[in-house]
């Protein structure tokens, strides 16, 4: 299993001091623990796309090369492109540029977001959500499937046999489908035989069962071995030395990013109550020390019936940088190699 961590790069306001970092301190921050991570052999960091005021990600591919020239193994990952809202053409181009800077590193994970507002801003209309999305999967594939690509489609204009450059380094460059909760969704990935990415940010992981499994049966009705049928998850989490700590640390600006996010949504306000059910055994919050949240991992493992990828979204709340590095330092050196040992003892009998 690979185990890594996705960011949004937020500029929040820490919600105990009102204080915000700058903008240009918050990503010197972030590539510092993306250097973290690759330096105690995480497996992937991905880096989100939002075209709002509290994330500094708008340009996710820039981050991502920057990350590049400082880092030899972690893979560098999007976390999502919204792809409904971007030209294809120019994420191939950004992502191979990338795959050639981190010779070989790079991977899309293609998404419609679940935020709306690069709709206006890009001029697009919010009924198109999903046919958006729908033809420009096809169209990033396409082009990763050849140089000159002869295409035609609704929402942007036809290509006829121009050639995309510059190639990734990696043939074919890796495109995973980040999804939420709807069932078409599962099985478009499954037709297509891609691997899958599943945002679960609360209630219980196992209910995500049933999807999962309807992912697997369309990707095997369409003739796609197992083993390209991947699934991974995306979860919030958070690690400190001891899970009380963990919890005290993370909780207040958890509770100040959902709150705000739930009066755009109709959402009650996030209490420590629901906090603390949802980081329980069963819970969809990886929140704890080193063996809560090692166990915590094996369990969804099971609960989903295997998930190839596991990363931890810890930057929805706002904690000191070097909490953040001490969490991603756990992560590498104590979470990830008892969690690898469980599952290699297990494939072993």
């Amino acid at each position: 299993m690979e185990i890594g961590i996705d960011s949004f790069a937020a500029a929040i306001s820490d919600p105990a001091t009102g204080e915000t970092l700058s903008a240009a301190q918050r990503l010197r921050d972030l590539l510092a623990e993306m250097e973290m991570a690759d330096r105690v052999g995480l497996d992937v960091f991905g880096i989100g796309e939002h075209h709002r005021a509290e994330f500094l990600d708008s340009a996710p591919a820039v981050i991502l090369a920057a990350a590049a020239t400082r880092t030899k193994n972690i893979r560098l990952t999007s976390a999502v492109t919204v792809l409904s809202a971007a030209d294809p053409v120019r994420v191939f181009q950004e992502f191979a540029t990338l795959d050639l800077i981190s010779q070989g590193r790079a991977e899309i994970v293609a998404g419609r977001g679940s935020f709306v507002e690069s709709f206006p801003l890009f001029g697009l209309q919010l009924e198109d959500y999903d046919s958006l999305f729908a033809e420009k999967l096809e169209l990033l594939l396409a082009i990763r499937d050849s140089t000159n690509v002869h295409w035609s489609g609704k929402h942007r204009p036809a290509l006829t046999g121009q050639g995309i450059y510059p190639r990734p380094l990696q043939n074919p460059l890796p495109i995973w489908v980040g999804v939420g909760g709807t069932p078409a969704s599962f099985v478009r990935a499954g037709m297509l035989g891609l691997p899958l990415m599943v945002a679960i940010i609360g209630g219980e992981p196992h209910r995500f069962r049933p999807l999962i499994d309807l992912y697997r049966e369309a990707g095997r009705r369409a003739g796609h071995p197992a083993e390209k049928l991947k699934v991974g998850l995306h979860s919030i989490g958070f690690l400190a030395d001891t899970t009380q700590k963990a919890a005290d640390d993370f909780y207040p600006g958890y509770a100040h990013t959902f709150t705000e996010i739930g009066k755009e949504r109709g959402w009650s306000p996030t209490t420590r109550a629901q906090f603390d059910a949802t980081r329980g055994p069963t819970g969809a919050l990886l929140i704890g020390d080193a063996e809560t949240v090692a166990r915590k991992i094996l369990y969804v493992n099971e609960a989903l019936g295997g998930i190839s990828r596991i990363t931890f979204q810890m930057g929805v709340s706002t904690v000191a940088h070097e909490k953040m590095m001490r969490a991603i330092e756990i992560l590498g050196t104590e979470v990830a190699p008892i969690v690898r040992k469980q599952i290699s003892s297990v494939a072993a009998k």
